[in-house]
C-alpha cells in the first residue's frame, strides 16, 4: 500500500463518510451541505486512487465527477421546498 492509497483511504473514511452521513440525515438544507461536500470530496478520492494504482486514465472519472457534482447540488437545491 503506497501513500496515495493511504490518502484515498483517509479521504474516504474521514471525508466522504461523514459527508454521506449528513447527506442522508436531517433537514433538507443540511442534506444539501452534505451533498455539496461529498461532491467535493469524491473527486479527490478518485484522483488519489488513480495515482495509487498508477493508471492515469482513471483520472477521467474524477474529472467527470468534478463537472457533474455541482450540477447535482443545483438540481437538489432547485427541488427544495421554500421555507416561510
Amino acid at each position: 500500500m503506497n501513500g496515495w492509497l493511504c490518502a484515498a483511504l483517509v479521504l474516504l473514511v474521514c471525508g466522504l463518510g461523514p459527508a454521506l452521513w449528513v447527506a442522508c440525515r436531517g433537514p433538507a438544507a443540511e442534506r444539501l451541505v452534505g451533498l455539496a461536500f461529498a461532491s467535493t470530496c469524491a473527486p479527490a478520492v478518485f484522483l488519489a486512487l488513480a495515482e495509487g494504482y498508477g493508471r492515469p486514465s482513471y483520472a477521467d472519472v474524477a474529472l467527470v465527477a468534478v463537472v457533474l457534482g455541482p450540477v447535482g447540488v443545483l438540481v437538489f437545491a432547485r427541488c427544495l421546498p421554500e421555507e416561510d
